[in-house]
């Protein structure tokens, strides 16, 4: 049975959408009359043609589920299928459960698929913008070895760790972002308004002013004349950059940049390193052959140049050489990690080992995280401190000059 959408009319002459299973568009409008509906349109959830212009419902495939979604999913299907209950059924189970319509037309829509002799990864894989290369490459893993519950869980667990690293971040970036805004705006009223009003009383005597007194009002008259244009232009730029990014020759290059920075090379190789040995370390679990494991691991990686490395690491894998080994020749892993992956290669424990080493890299990453926001509060305060000293200086330098004239 397939899934599909409809939209029909009840009595009162409302407007009613949903979803219905059947073999055919054809009993779905006869269960809809038997309802005492009016069907309008009852169209295939999974649709092959490009959708037109005009209303359609056709479903959006490439449309994306969040972490939060995709991990509730995940472990709901877990939950059923170790009940023992049929994989079709545990899919009715979760579209029935799901409060928004499109997931539960998706989840229909998979399950219509099993039910036509699909593999549920297969399924999937209908879905890329909701379940990439990683997610249906491990269910597809579960189900050859017929530990598909425990393979979800773990993915689950996954998902869920990845959305708490990232709210995480979010979070704590919240506060200084905040900061920073205030700052600026802050210094900017006070050039932009403050000080040409304090300012002109002096320039209009034609007096000497102070060094300071000229640097600060040169910068605000900078600032009234191009402040708009500057703010413009670097909105402009950062579009500009990211349109350059766009090519992967040029993104390769600024990845490789941003490795060799002195504070960012290292947070982006501790969080590329974790991310591709968590993933390794489910591959593993999941019964994945080592050289593909490498292959769906490096492809979660975002720094194209460590992806790249893997890629030339599982080169030589194949041709004999230990996993250590094939990583440590990249240059790119930190060296607890290389040791642990040893550790792991020698006592037959590598899936417990990678898994250890990305929960030390997610440590180490959020204590660095940390302490670099614990140290950037007191230095935004102490140099927005700073600039309002000096603009206060500045207005107060030919003050004390005019006293001492007056005085003299």
């Amino acid at each position: 049975m397939a899934a599909f959408e409809f939209v029909a009319l009840d009595p009162s002459g409302r407007q009613k959408k949903g979803v219905l299973e059947a073999d055919t568009a054809r009993q779905v409008r006869s269960q809809l009359r038997e309802k005492g509906l009016t069907p309008l349109n009852v169209e295939a959830v999974i649709s092959k043609h490009k959708p037109s212009n005009s209303f359609s419902l056709s479903f959006t495939r490439n449309r994306s589920l969040s972490s939060a979604d995709l991990s509730l999913i995940t472990r709901q299907i877990a939950t059923l299928v170790q009940a023992s209950l049929p994989i079709e059924e545990s899919l009715k189970a979760v579209a029935e459960q799901s409060e928004k319509d499109w997931i539960k037309s998706m989840m229909l829509a998979v399950r219509s698929r099993v039910v036509e002799g699909h593999t549920l990864a297969d399924a999937l894989q209908e879905f890329p913008g909701s379940f990439d290369h990683l997610y249906c490459s491990m269910v597809a893993a579960g189900e050859k070895s017929g530990h598909l519950a425990k393979v979800l869980q773990r993915l689950a667990d996954y998902t869920e760790k990845a959305q708490y690293l990232k709210n995480k971040i979010s979070v704590a970036l919240i506060y200084p972002a905040f900061l920073v805004f205030v700052a600026l705006g802050v210094v900017s009223f006070l050039l932009s308004y403050v000080v040409p009003m304090v300012v002109e009383q002096f320039t209009s005597m034609n007096a000497d002013l102070p060094i300071l007194t000229i640097i600060i009002i040169a910068l605000s008259e900078f600032i009234k004349n191009w402040g708009l244009l500057v703010v413009i232009g670097s909105v402009a730029g950062v579009f500009l950059f990211k349109f350059m990014l766009r090519s992967t020759s040029r993104r390769t290059v600024w990845h490789r940049i941003l490795l060799n920075l002195p504070f960012i090379g290292k947070v982006s190789r501790g969080l590329n390193s974790a991310r591709f040995a968590r993933t390794l370390s489910i591959m593993a679990a999941s019964g994945v052959p080592l050289l593909e494991g490498l292959k769906i691991s490096a492809d979660v990686m975002t720094n194209l140049v460590m992806r790249k490395a893997v890629f030339s690491a599982s080169v030589m894998v194949r041709e004999g050489a230990s996993l250590r080994k094939s990583l440590g020749e990249t240059g790119y892993f930190p060296p607890m990690m290389l040791h642990m992956i040893a550790s792991g290669e020698n006592s037959g424990e590598l899936e417990q080992m990678l898994e250890r080493t990305a929960d030390h890299q997610d440590q180490d990453f959020e204590t660095l995280v940390t302490i670099s926001l614990g140290l950037f509060e007191p230095i935004m305060i102490l140099i927005m401190g700073m600039l309002v000293l000096l603009i206060v200086l500045a207005i107060l330098l030919p003050i004390f000059q005019l006293n001492t004239l007056v005085s003299g």
